[in-house]
């Protein structure tokens, strides 16, 4: 297949309607996901499975990892990344479609407090506190919300002084567990993923890091570049555009 994709194809795709899959064996979707993204894409995959009748499977993590293993030939048809720069590495490289590159969202970041701990902390100095042994943030080297969560602690002053109580999660769903497990008294983790009864949050200047702009681009090896084409104008149309709102994420347009 021509790798020359646009909206009218992906538009094409829809037009089919379920009923035109087989039965018996319905197309499917391979999505590699930031871990940002877990509680929205949950909501918003069953969506497109019903509008189209095919199958998505949702394999969330680190953006940085992902890369990685795309890179390496993982079975993915599409990528979601929690920074654009992942995404543009990996069109220069050929292993993404050019023509694909959409920007999705906008991330925030947040200060939890794990509500067994106590006080809720409001500001970033207060993880200075005694009290709080343990920060719980996403590992810079790899996670775009812990490389911002490392430039907002940075920008504060606090970097050297905190780093003796930093734990790092493998990526940002990862991190938050170690709040909501009380392994850690605080974090910094995606306002996406914070809205869950353990944890108490307070919002994070986004001026205290680099823009998290997040982009999302087709596989070339993908065997079904169409239907990838068509998830990411779902998450990024009428279906799934107030789901990704619900969950705290700025949209194209609004940034």
């Amino acid at each position: 297949m021509r790798h020359s994709l646009s909206l009218g194809l992906a538009l094409a795709w829809f037009a089919l309607g379920p009923g035109s899959a087989a039965a018996a064996d319905p197309p499917s979707l391979t999505v590699f996901a930031a871990a940002d993204l877990t509680f929205a894409f949950k909501e918003i995959a069953p969506r497109f499975e019903k509008a189209t009748g095919a199958r998505v499977a949702l394999v969330f993590g680190s953006t940085g990892n992902f890369a990685h293993q795309i890179r390496q030939g993982g079975p993915a048809d599409v990528f979601f990344a929690a920074d654009q720069s992942f995404v543009e590495d990996l069109i220069a490289e050929g292993v993404l479609l050019r023509e694909t590159r959409t920007l999705y969202a906008q991330g925030r970041i947040v200060l939890a407090t794990a509500r067994a701990f106590g006080p809720k902390l409001t500001e970033l100095r207060s993880l200075l506190d005694p009290r709080v042994r343990h920060v719980a943030i996403a590992n810079p080297v790899h996670a775009p919300y812990g490389r911002a969560a490392e430039q907002a602690l940075r920008r504060a002053g606090l970097w050297e002084a905190l780093r003796p109580k930093l734990v790092f999660g493998e990526n940002i769903r990862h991190t938050l567990q170690f709040v909501q497990a009380g392994a850690a008294e605080a974090g910094i983790v995606a306002l996406s993923v914070a809205n869950v009864p353990e944890v108490d949050w307070v919002p994070i200047d986004a001026a205290m890091h680099a823009p998290l702009d997040q982009a999302a681009a087709i596989v070339r090896r993908s065997p079904r570049p169409e239907l990838g084409l068509a998830f990411i104008q779902f998450v990024n149309g009428p279906d799934g555009r107030p789901i990704m709102k619900r969950f705290g994420f700025m949209l194209p347009g609004e940034f």
